[in-house]
């Protein structure tokens, strides 16, 4: 009796993972104990890495388990406490309130999706204009949008290509219902496009996620922590994008370069083709789907199109946070498009609430960072700096502990340290306004290098779609270096060598 309860309990614990990776997770629960009545800062350390292993393995585990376990154990050990996990998670409700409607909201505008980017897919031959488009477009979109958005907008396209070619690579025909989990069906003569197809959706997915971190720093709705940098600084949003543009330009100019670069070369996974039989498939699909669209159907992706374009509205001009609007366009485009039935809306918070709950047991890791003070160390030999000197080790170090941790979480550390510094008089404005821009451009930039750095990167590798197309975080490092190289010596070199356009005499 006693072999088969520890049996039956080994099997339950974290489902069908590896054996190998069920005692890693027990290992580290067990060592942490020890290491904090050695050392609490050490072993907050370990904690911290041990997160990222989580992350790391998201393919072989959804991370919020194994994370969740060690963010429970850190409270327990006292590395952190309950109200500062609350803390963490009440400074960022509206990126929970984002992921929690605006994702929803997406999904109600699919068909829309589907249908125009279906058209811009099979319209552009060439695989270099395409993945330039994915870029340029998500960067455009995360200027004025934001960047948790225009991925969830990726995703949505990309998993509808993916499900219409699995189904006819299983024999399936477009209208049976059918899981694309599973290769098990797909037939012998299309497992050799599949893989490829999966190769060409991985590289316009990084390139969209790129892109909206190229975006994402030249404007004060891009990210999270831009606005909470522009509300200190008290800086408008032309002001604060003429203060970000000496980087943020001429490194969107190397990033687009960057991906043409990478798919002329087909280096670090790109340059994957769409096949001949898959553009087949697709534009069979679009010929039928045009063929049976109803007039309904039609309507429909015309309200979602409408609501598309309020979204936009809002979204640009900062009517409201961009939670309250993602609801808003669940209202919009169920009420318009009699989606009524609570199933039916049920299904659409299945992508965005897994994610949401990690995120809050990343906020308990956050909170631990913040308790324990492992950036203390790095923030005080910084200071030590003065000048142009200082400005570039601030520029790298927030993107070095934005790839480990959170770039909303250091910007918000390095921000207030540097207003404590104006406010008590040791800094002048022209040198808080310097340290601002390297904060800023220091946590969009490099933190492109891990899916950890940015919120969007690490929406993409949980979501449905990773796992269909194999992008794991080792997956998402490699291909991301290249631009992580690129971008990061390009903002450094323009932050170093070129001017602010905005008069040093000009006080916000």
């Amino acid at each position: 009796m006693v072999y088969t309860m520890t049996d039956a309990l080994r099997e339950n614990f974290l489902g069908n993972s590896p054996g190998w990776y069920k005692l890693t997770i027990i290992g580290f629960l067990i060592i942490n104990p020890i290491l904090v009545t050695y050392d609490p800062f050490i072993a907050s350390w370990i904690l911290v890495l041990e997160f990222i292993f989580t992350l790391a393995m998201a393919l072989k585990c959804y991370p919020l388990q194994p994370g969740g376990l060690l963010a429970v154990e850190a409270i327990v050990l006292g590395l952190a406490t309950p109200e500062m996990v609350f803390h963490e998670a009440e400074v960022n409700f509206p990126v929970i309130m984002l992921l929690m409607f605006m994702v929803a909201g997406i999904y109600f505008l699919r068909e829309m999706l589907l249908f125009t980017f279906t058209k811009i897919l099979l319209g552009v031959k060439s695989k270099v204009l395409l993945s330039v488009m994915f870029s340029f477009a998500a960067a455009f979109l995360s200027a004025f949008l934001d960047a948790l958005t225009v991925t969830a907008v990726i995703i949505t396209v990309a998993v509808g290509f993916y499900g219409v070619y699995h189904k006819v690579a299983s024999g399936k025909t477009f209208d049976l219902d059918h899981d694309a989990a599973t290769d098990d069906d797909v037939v012998e003569l299309h497992r050799g496009d599949l893989e490829n197809f999966r190769a060409f959706l991985r590289s316009l997915m990084m390139h969209g996620a790129v892109g909206t971190a190229l975006g994402g720093v030249t404007t004060l709705v891009g990210e999270p922590q831009n606005l909470l940098i522009a509300e200190i600084m008290d800086w408008e949003f032309v002001e604060f994008f003429l203060r970000m543009a000496h980087i943020s330009m001429p490194v969107l100019v190397v990033g687009l370069l960057t991906c043409i670069l990478l798919e002329v070369t087909k280096s670090f996974g790109y340059g994957a083709q769409l096949s001949p039989k898959v553009r087949e498939v697709l534009e069979e699909y679009d010929r039928m789907m045009t063929e049976k669209r109803s007039r309904r159907e039609s309507m429909a992706i015309g309200v979602q199109g409408a609501v598309a374009v309020v979204l936009i509205i809002a979204l640009g001009f900062h009517l409201a946070e961009p939670g309250v609007v993602g609801l808003l366009v669940i209202v919009l485009a169920t009420a318009f498009n009699g989606i009524t039935e609570e199933h039916r809306i049920g299904h659409a918070f299945e992508e965005a609430l897994p994610f949401t709950a990690l995120l809050v047991v990343f906020f308990a890791i956050v909170a631990v960072i913040d308790n324990q003070g492992l950036f203390t160390p790095v923030i005080d030999w910084v200071r030590t700096y003065d000048g142009k000197t200082q400005e570039a080790l601030f520029f790298l170090a927030n993107g070095l502990l934005s790839m480990i941790s959170d770039n909303v979480f250091v910007a918000t550390v390095y921000i207030t340290e540097v207003n404590e510094l104006y406010q008590s008089g040791e800094i002048t404005r022209v040198e808080f306004d310097s340290l601002a821009v390297a904060i800023n451009t220091g946590t969009n930039i490099p933190s492109v290098a891990t899916p950890n750095g940015q919120a969007a990167f690490l929406f993409l590798l949980t979501s449905a779609l990773a796992p269909l197309i194999r992008l794991s975080y080792g997956r998402m490092v490699v291909m991301a270096l290249p631009y992580t190289i690129t971008m990061t010596l390009t903002g450094l070199a323009a932050l170093w060598y070129f001017t602010n356009l905005v008069p040093p005499a000009h006080v916000g």
